[in-house]
């Protein structure tokens, strides 16, 4: 259903950890709660993002929801594919559809991101 080797946030933020560069996107509940996705905006390359600060904007045929950064660091990458086409979202979040990755400046705060298994409890209640 969803990665157990990435981190997760309470606003359905995933996290990947390669090195010292985290690739983030969104879980496939998110994406299954917001519909179909119509536009995403996403900050710039070299932007600089703290950790739980609103980083750009999913626009649904349901709703607008904001995106938050899981980690802070500096961007390294922006997904020009998902602002071309942002379906691809829709269609495959943990692969293609990753939104930002980040150099990350503070390992630690993973930390405190849900596990695997901490989101899996989380999503559990949320259906409650």
């Amino acid at each position: 259903m969803f990665p157990e080797e990435c981190k997760y946030t309470k606003e359905h933020e995933w996290v990947f950890v390669e090195g010292d560069t985290a690739v983030i996107g969104i879980s496939d509940y998110a994406t299954g709660e917001l519909g179909d996705i119509v536009y995403i905006e996403l900050p710039d390359e070299g932007s600089q993002v703290h950790q739980m600060d609103p980083i750009g904007t999913i626009e649904a045929v349901k709703t607008v929801a904001e995106l938050f950064s899981p980690v802070t660091g500096e961007i390294v990458e922006v997904n020009e594919a998902i602002i071309a086409n942002p379906e691809i979202v829709n269609k495959d979040p943990y692969e293609e559809g990753w939104f930002i990755k980040v150099k990350l400046t503070d390992p630690e705060e993973l930390d405190v991101l849900f596990s695997h298994e901490e989101y899996a409890e989380f999503l559990g209640e949320q259906e409650e």
